[in-house]
This record gives C-alpha cells, structure tokens and sequence, in this order.
C-alpha cells in the first residue's frame, strides 16, 4: 500500500503529543528523585516537594488554594469522583437524592449519572440543549428542586466544540447553594480556569489535553463543600484520594498546564485562524455539509461538521488512508455504531449525526496543514457519496 503524502495529525481533543519539556521535568522522577512522597527520608521528601510545587502551580491557575486540588488518575476519575462523592455524602447528610446534567455531557458524567440512577436510586434530570448544544441556564434553575443534591455541566462539549455558560449556571447554583461541578477536561488549556470567576465548587482536568502525560488528572474540590471519597487507604490527598502519588505525572501536569498559560494568547490566536480557514474551506468546498456546535461560541482549535449521505466511519477511513487523523465525535466511543448522543440531542435526525466528522488542531498544524484537508475532503466526500444508498 502507498505511503501517504503527508501525516496531518487533526484529532487533538482526542489526545496530544507529550511536550517535550513537559518530558524534560518529569525524566528526574522516575530514576533519580523516585521516592515514595510519604516517605519521611531525602528522596520521599524531594517527591514531596515535587508535589507541592506542582499543586501551587495548578492553583495558581486555578485561583485556589493548593489544599483544594486533588491528583487523580485521569479526568474521568475526577468526574466520578465529584458525582458520587457529592451525591452520596449529600443523601447522607440530608437526604437529597436529585442530581441535575445535560443530554450533551461526556460518558464519564453521563454514565456515571446513568448508573447513580439505575442501580442506586438518584433521580436525574437531563436538561435539554438548542440546536448549537447550548445550554440555557433558565432551564437549569427550572429543573432544580428542594431535594436536589448536585448540578454537574460540561464546560465546553468534546464533540461539537460549544462553550457553556458556566459562570452563569454557577450563580444560581450558588444561590441555591447546591454544589456544581464542571467537566473541564476539553477546556483544559483553552479556556480560563478561574474557578472564583466560574463559580464552580468542583472541576475536572485531564492532563493529555494539554500536552501532558496519559494517566493523570485534576478534580478541584472546593473547600467546605464535602464529599465521600471513592478510593479507600491512605491519607493521601488529604484523605480525599488514596493511592501512591504518581510523582512523575503530576510533575508533567503541573509543567504542560503551567506552558499552555504562559502561552495561552499566542497559541488560541493561531489556532482561531486555523480553525476558522477550515471550517470556511469546508462549507464552500462541500455542498450539503453543515458545522455543528455554535459558529462562534466554540472551542479555539474545534471544527465539527455533518455531511449528509455519507457514515462518518468511512470518511475516517478515507482521511486515514491519505494521512489525516481524525474522529467522528468522542475518542471514547468512536468504536460504537450509534450515532452521537451529543448530535441526536441538538436535534440531528440519525441519518445525518451518522454522517459527523471533528476536526481538532494543535500547536504543530499549519496552513499547509488545513490547505492539505480542503484539498482532499471533497473528493473523499464525493466519492463515498456516489456509492452511497442513501443518495
């Protein structure tokens, strides 16, 4: 089979590339600094130190305290951390059996929503999004109820690319002083972390977001809000999260988030322009080819599109046979047959969600780059659409 031209790597909220410096400050780690950090000799005490530096550093960006960032294996972790922990400990303490999401949330929040309702009695209200997946904060205060124990939405959607009004939902969960937690894991080194701005009393993160290591996350648990832990032990994190600290990959969290701040600016201005180039080369290029999410309100590296008569699985294909790596929706459930929950719920007949594609740009793209998929595309989508028995 013939090599491609070229490789265009075009699946960043997939994964990313470990930097190279971010691999730089985590070498020591694993063969010179490589103690335990509740070890109380030199090297668990250069672990600790590690550790400390790395929670200033992410609360810092977070505009927390350090005692409020918890180290978690991954952002799906963090998510299923402040959902049954919150929901247990508020039935618990008072009895409130209510939990509060969207039709748009990643799996990591909504099966975890499923199964609180299935096998452990929550009830759970699911509010509805317009056809831009966006979230409209009256609906969430509609849905709140005396009982209501948790509201938990995605800050940006990892399919679609639309930012939720977050600091706007947060304002009134605060005034019904019911905990709020954010998905933050796609707006993790795009978007502001302020969590006193978002108003938001628990975030999730997931460092291979942002150029950072596979296997760690973040969850940022406000202080005075109480929730159960879900992993039993130690006294790590405080009592919040036990297991051995992964000193390495917190290091290499603390280090890829602190670079995507510094170069916040530089970085989503490129990428807007980038994004924005492609998403217009495809509507002109492509007829019956439509963006999802909102035009504007969207992630800066995020274009996503449905094209009509054609299944996304095939246009895969086709984009990986010459070169190019993307995804017709989330990483995690791009083996599945169905079409996107996030599509069916901004109203997309199922014919048409079939027919997703997202393309998600990162520090290393160009214009050569996105030149090169608005060269391609439209052949690929006309081809597939010549065999199509849905034409």
């Amino acid at each position: 089979m013939e090599q491609p031209k070229r490789t265009v790597y075009l699946d960043h909220a997939a994964t990313t590339a470990v930097d190279p410096r971010v691999v730089e400050a985590m070498l020591p780690y694993w063969t010179e600094k490589y103690g335990n950090a509740s070890s109380i000799y030199r090297l668990g005490r250069e672990a600790a130190r590690a550790m400390d530096e790395a929670r200033q550093t992410v609360a810092d960006i977070l505009n927390c305290t350090p005692n409020e960032v918890i180290f978690t294996s991954c952002g799906t972790e963090s998510d299923n951390l402040a959902l049954r922990g919150v929901a247990f400990d508020q039935r618990h303490r008072s009895g409130k059996n209510h939990l509060i999401t969207t039709t748009i949330e990643h799996h990591a929040v909504g099966h975890t929503m499923e199964q609180l309702e299935k096998y452990f009695g929550f009830e759970v209200t699911y509010v509805p999004v317009d056809g831009y997946g966006l979230v409209d904060p009256a609906e969430v205060e509609r849905a709140i109820r005396p009982n209501t124990a948790l509201i938990s939405i995605i800050y940006a959607n990892n399919e679609v690319g639309t930012i939720e009004p977050i600091a706007e939902i947060g304002e009134i969960a605060r005034a019904h002083k019911i905990p709020f937690h954010t998905d933050a894991v796609q707006a993790g080194g795009s978007l502001s972390l302020d969590v006193k701005a978002l108003r938001v009393d628990f975030m999730s993160l997931s460092a291979h977001k942002f150029y950072g290591p596979k296997g760690v996350g973040v969850l940022y648990a406000r202080r005075g809000v109480p929730f159960l832990p879900m992993q039993t032990g130690g006294g790590h994190e405080r009592n919040r999260r036990a297991g051995t600290e992964n000193v390495p990959y917190i290091v290499g969290l603390a280090t890829a988030l602190r670079l995507a701040y510094e170069e916040l600016e530089e970085t989503n201005a490129r990428l807007v322009r980038l994004r924005d180039r492609l998403i217009a080369g495809v509507l002109e290029r492509i007829p019956d080819s439509q963006l999802t999410g909102h035009p504007t309100q969207r992630l800066p590296n995020s274009a996503s599109f449905v094209f009509k008569y054609v299944e996304g699985e095939s246009i895969l294909l086709n984009l990986d046979m010459m070169g190019v790596a993307a995804s017709s929706g989330s990483a995690c459930t791009s083996a599945s047959l169905e079409p996107s929950h996030v599509l069916t719920a901004m109203g997309f007949p199922h014919e048409v969600a079939h027919g997703s594609l997202r393309l998600t740009l990162g520090k290393e793209n160009t214009d050569e780059d996105v030149d090169y998929v608005l060269d391609i595309l439209p052949g690929i989508i006309d081809k597939l659409r010549k065999i199509s028995p849905l034409t």
